[in-house]
């Protein structure tokens, strides 16, 4: 059954797409609006399209249905259900499904929210660019990324299953579509912000038409790169979280140029200055999104996140060229209209801030974007193989950092226009105490070095900064205060604030041993003291399960191990976690126990790592409260009192 509604949805998909765009362009070349009412018709058709493709994908993993190829490949009869419901986008062609689904699903939600201004020229221009965008993504399952391709199977046959690696944590379900809700959530503001353009209608309105869309997006992403280093530091038993690696900057690139956007576009709404910015970073957001898909499903990189060699390297290449092209085009087109009717007053206030934002952000976003491409270029020119590691990264984006969390702290409390010294002592002074005592009290707890106390520093500054704002936005209107866009994005900062402690702690303080032990033998190291209990063998499924008891200051045991699926027969290593408030011991079983019961277990002690995973908590859920709520309009804005109210810092 797969082998033909699979096909069938995705030829569906191909022509709905082809046909809603035609249908579109049409209706806007010829003036008639009975035509742009059939968008809706088209964005729906789409959602049924890539509800049926990834349901018949789906239906073949669960059965084993190995006459078709993607399963035949990625699947196995033993695969635990989580993790075969998962395979779908553990390899290329299942997550280009999961990609048209998600986008047919962003389509369908657009065309049902402006239902009733379908036929607007800015909004049929937003929806022809996302059938566009869909068409090619459909174009990609019809051809060189069909995965419905039928097989031959030999009797008996059963699959190799999913990298071992991606069927280790249950993370792996939850990750991949965090991020991808993320990467494909930015295509809604920039069909908007390509409606913009062409339409020449670049004034506030449409900004706040998509600002949600814009948060939603960025907030998903935001959760999948947090989820994923937690899906990595639980999985692949290095003890840590983020190492730079290609794939992993592809999805912070458009996550910079995002949040850069999400604070800029305050200053546009607000007194229509920034709109190059704005409709720049939209448009390189959802470049990057694009070239970050092309890293990771090209094969040009090597990574435990990225899929093998395929064949839609060029095509992705390509359709990021065209959209660079084409954006850049629109911009320098409509430059003239663009030209801020105002300008920046002074650098101390709050649009000087935000431009200050803007340019740290862009820097960053390079830095990161040259470290990752230069070793291809390099490569792809015939100049040999060229790494670029830890070390660039670090020296480069640390001062970029901290300079981010200075705005953090000084953005919020800034007037619009100007801002007197006098002002800049009162709203300070409070944020700076606190930046001061989170100095004091790293030093105090053994912290040593420049640059961490430093970035404790910055971190207690800025959350100060915050506590502050939410603090007097509580005290004016009570618990419903957190709700909206100024505090709700303050929230955020916090959560920020604590990633950057939790990574501030574990980079700088990270101490590691291998220790050799017999059953009964403890060991004491780094303050902590860990009892081997003794080993034992198991099997699961399709896996064989080596597992150490490990006692850690007596507690209940922790079992790190070392497990061999059957497809590939290469031990992969589990770490066990004893996570606490101050500090995590991670487990790592390096040698398994011998004749005499003796086993090598690595203790590396991570400091105030949980507060990563607890700030990405806080992350999502200020930007829930960012979402609702708390909206006024321009003119309102204008004519309020620039009083110590809290200050309007979005996410």
């Amino acid at each position: 059954m797969s082998a033909i509604l699979g096909p069938a949805a995705v030829a569906l998909g191909l022509l709905g797409s082809v046909a809603g765009a035609i249908t579109v362009a049409f209706g806007l070349a010829r003036g008639r609006p009975q035509l742009l009412r059939m968008a809706r018709s088209y964005a729906w058709l789409l959602l049924a399209a890539g509800l049926v493709a990834a349901v018949a994908m789906e239906i073949a993993l669960l059965t084993d249905d190995f006459s078709i190829k993607f399963v035949h490949d990625n699947s196995a009869t033993g695969t635990p259900l989580p993790f075969k419901i998962a395979t779908m986008w553990s390899a290329l062609e299942g997550s280009i499904i999961l990609w048209a689904l998600i986008l047919t699903a962003y389509i369908a939600a657009v065309g049902h929210r402006f239902r009733d201004r379908i036929t607007d020229p800015l909004v049929a221009w937003a929806m022809l660019t996302l059938f566009v965008v869909a068409g090619f993504f459909f174009f990609l399952l019809a051809g060189p990324a069909n995965p419905f391709h039928v097989v031959q199977v030999p009797p008996g046959y059963d699959g190799p299953g999913p990298n071992p690696l991606l069927q280790n944590h249950i993370l792996m379900a939850v990750h991949p579509p965090m991020l991808y809700l993320g990467y494909v959530g930015f295509t809604v503001p920039f069909a908007f912000a390509i409606g913009a353009l062409v339409t020449g209608r670049l004034g506030e309105g449409w900004l706040l038409e998509t600002r949600r869309w814009t948060l939603l997006a960025w907030g998903f992403l935001s959760l999948g790169i947090i989820l994923g280093g937690w899906w990595s530091y639980e999985v692949l038993g290095w003890g840590g979280y983020w190492a730079w690696d290609p794939v992993e900057n592809a999805s912070l690139l458009p996550w910079l140029t995002g949040t850069a956007y999400l604070h800029s576009v305050m200053v546009q709404e607000r007194r229509g200055l920034l709109r190059v910015w704005n409709l720049s970073l939209l448009c390189a957001t959802f470049s990057l999104t694009i070239l970050g898909t092309f890293l990771t499903r090209s094969g040009v990189v090597a990574s435990v996140h990225a899929f093998s060699d395929s064949s839609i390297g060029p095509l992705l290449l390509g359709f990021f060229g065209v959209i660079v092209v084409v954006s850049v085009g629109l911009i320098t087109w409509r430059g003239e209209q663009l030209r801020a009717p105002g300008r920046i007053d002074a650098p101390v206030s709050r649009e000087g801030a935000f431009l200050a934002n803007n340019v740290v952000f862009a820097a960053f976003a390079v830095v990161v974007l040259l470290g990752t491409t230069f070793p291809l270029i390099v490569e792809a020119t015939g100049g040999g193989r060229l790494s670029v590691g830890e070390p660039y990264f670090d020296r480069m984006t640390m001062p970029l950092g901290m300079a981010l969390l200075f705005l953090m702290a000084v953005a919020p409390v800034l007037p619009w226009r100007r801002a007197s010294t006098e002002l800049l002592r009162h709203r300070l002074f409070w944020p700076a105490v606190v930046g001061v005592v989170s100095a004091g009290v790293a030093v105090l707890v053994g912290a040593r070095g420049v640059v961490p106390v430093v970035a404790f520093a910055l971190a207690g500054f800025a959350g100060g900064s915050a506590g502050r704002h939410l603090a007097l936005a509580i005290r004016r209107q009570g618990w419903r205060g957190l709700v909206g866009r100024s505090n709700g994005g303050m929230v955020v900062h916090i959560g920020v604030v604590l990633v950057a402690l939790g990574f501030a702690a574990s980079s700088a303080y990270a101490r590691q041993a291998d220790l050799t032990l017999a059953p009964g033998e403890s060991a004491t190291f780094a303050g902590y003291e860990l009892t081997f209990l003794g080993g034992s063998t198991r099997t699961e499924g399709d896996r064989s399960i080596v597992e150490a008891q490990v006692s850690v200051n007596g507690s209940d045991p922790f079992a790190p191990s070392l497990r061999t699926f059957s497809a590939s027969m290469q031990p992969i290593g589990t770490p066990s976690v004893a996570t606490g408030p101050v500090a995590d011991v991670y487990l790592v079983l390096t040698e398994v126990p011998g004749a005499d019961g003796v086993a090598t277990i690595r203790v590396i002690i991570q400091p105030l790592v949980v507060w990563i995973w607890v700030g990405g908590i806080v992350i999502a859920l200020g930007t829930v409260l960012s979402a609702f709520g708390g909206a006024r309009t321009r003119a309102g804005r204008r004519a309020a009192p620039e009083t110590d109210r809290p200050a309007e810092v979005p996410a």
